[in-house]
C-alpha cells in the first residue's frame, strides 16, 4: 500500500511538472509576438526582450501603455524598429498621436505599412529619434537635433515649443532608455536629393549647369551624403562672364570640377558643427575655414546666407560669392 501511494504521489508530481513546463513555454512564445491592429489588418513583430528592468518600462512599453500611440507603435513594428527602441539608448523620440497620423492624405498609413514601403517607413519613423535624453530644458536652448534619419529637426520657442512643423503637446515624458515629447503632426523628411533640392529653389540654376557640365550632377544626385555650400546664380555672376563661359567648355571640364568640388565636403555638416569645428576637408583636397564676424557666418570670405537645406542625401548652405582654389 505505501509503494502504491508513493508510485502515485511521483507521477501526480511527474505530470505537474510536465504541465507547468508545458505552461511556461506557451506563456514565453506568447511574450515573443506582440501584434497591432490598423484598420482591418493586424501587424505582428517580434518583441525584443530583456531581464526584468528596475528602472520603469522603456520608450516602446511607455508608448504601448498610454493607448494614444496605437499607429506609431503598429508603424514601429512594421518598420522592424521595436528592438533598437527598446535598446541601452538613451533616445529622444518626438512621437505623434494617433490624431497626429490620422491628419495624413487618407491611404497614406496603408500603404506606408506596406512591405515594397519599408525603406520610406524606416527613414519617417527615425526622423523623429535623435541620440540622447534631451529633455524639454535642453530642446528649449538648442536650435535643433540631428536625427537618426541623418537629417536635422528644427527647435522654434517663439510661440510655444515646435519641432520642425509639429508643435509639442506634452513634452518629458521619462522612460528608462530615453524620453517622449509628444507631438501633434507627423514629421515627413524631404525625399528630394540635393540637385533636386537645388533645382525646386530656382535660385542655383547656374550651379547646376555646373555640375552637368563637370559631370558632377549624378554624384550628387545618386551617392552621398554630402554638404554643400552652394552659390546661388547672384553669386556666380559676380564672376567676369569670359571666366564662367571659359569653365563651361568642356576643355576645362577638370578645373571646373576642381572649382565645384571646393564647395563639398563628405558627411553632413550642420551649421552649427561647422561652427564647433572651424573647419572642414573638402572633396577637391583644399580647406574650407568657418568665421563668426559680427553675427554674419562666413567660409573662406563667403557670406553664408541660408544654412542647414535639408537633402535627401545631404544638406545645403547657400553662399553669397563662389569659391575659387588657391
Amino acid at each position: 500500500m505505501k509503494k502504491l501511494l508513493m508510485l502515485a504521489t511521483l507521477t501526480v508530481f511527474s505530470l505537474a511538472q510536465t504541465a507547468y513546463a508545458q505552461c511556461s513555454s506557451s506563456s514565453k512564445q506568447a511574450a515573443k509576438k506582440t501584434s497591432y491592429t490598423y484598420g482591418t489588418k493586424t501587424y505582428a513583430y517580434a518583441g525584443h526582450h530583456h531581464k526584468k528592468k528596475a528602472k520603469g518600462p522603456d520608450i516602446v512599453e511607455t508608448a504601448l501603455a498610454s493607448g494614444q500611440f496605437k499607429t506609431l507603435t503598429t508603424a514601429l513594428g512594421a518598420a522592424g524598429l521595436v528592438k533598437a527602441l527598446q535598446g541601452k539608448g538613451p533616445f529622444t523620440v518626438f512621437a505623434p498621436t494617433d490624431e497626429a497620423f490620422a491628419k495624413l492624405p487618407e491611404g497614406t498609413v496603408e500603404t506606408l505599412l506596406r512591405p515594397e514601403n519599408k525603406d520610406r517607413l524606416i527613414e519617417i519613423l527615425t526622423y523623429h529619434v535623435a541620440k540622447g535624453r534631451l529633455t524639454a530644458d535642453k530642446v528649449t536652448k538648442a536650435s535643433g537635433a540631428n536625427t537618426l534619419n541623418g537629417q536635422r529637426l528644427a527647435f522654434d520657442t517663439s510661440n510655444g515649443v515646435a519641432v520642425g512643423n509639429a508643435k509639442v503637446v506634452n513634452p518629458d515624458v521619462m522612460t528608462s532608455n530615453g524620453v517622449i515629447h509628444i507631438i501633434d503632426t507627423v514629421l515627413l523628411p524631404t525625399e528630394n536629393n540635393i540637385v533636386e533640392v537645388a533645382a525646386n529653389a530656382g535660385d542655383f540654376e547656374t550651379l547646376i549647369t555646373a555640375a552637368k557640365a563637370a559631370q558632377l550632377a549624378g554624384l550628387l544626385s545618386n551617392e552621398g551624403p554630402f554638404t554643400v555650400f552652394a552659390p546661388t546664380d547672384e553669386a556666380f555672376r559676380k564672376l567676369p562672364r569670359k571666366t564662367l563661359n571659359n569653365l563651361l567648355k568642356p576643355e576645362n571640364r577638370q578645373k571646373l570640377a576642381d572649382i565645384l568640388t571646393l564647395h563639398v565636403v563628405k558627411g553632413r555638416v550642420f551649421a552649427e558643427d561647422a561652427i564647433g569645428a572651424g573647419s572642414a576637408n573638402a572633396v577637391s583636397g583644399g580647406d574650407l575655414k568657418f568665421r563668426v564676424d559680427d553675427g554674419r557666418v562666413t567660409v573662406n570670405g563667403a557670406n553664408i546666407v541660408a544654412t542647414d537645406v535639408q537633402a535627401e542625401n545631404g544638406v545645403i548652405h547657400v553662399i553669397d560669392t563662389v569659391l575659387l582654389p588657391e
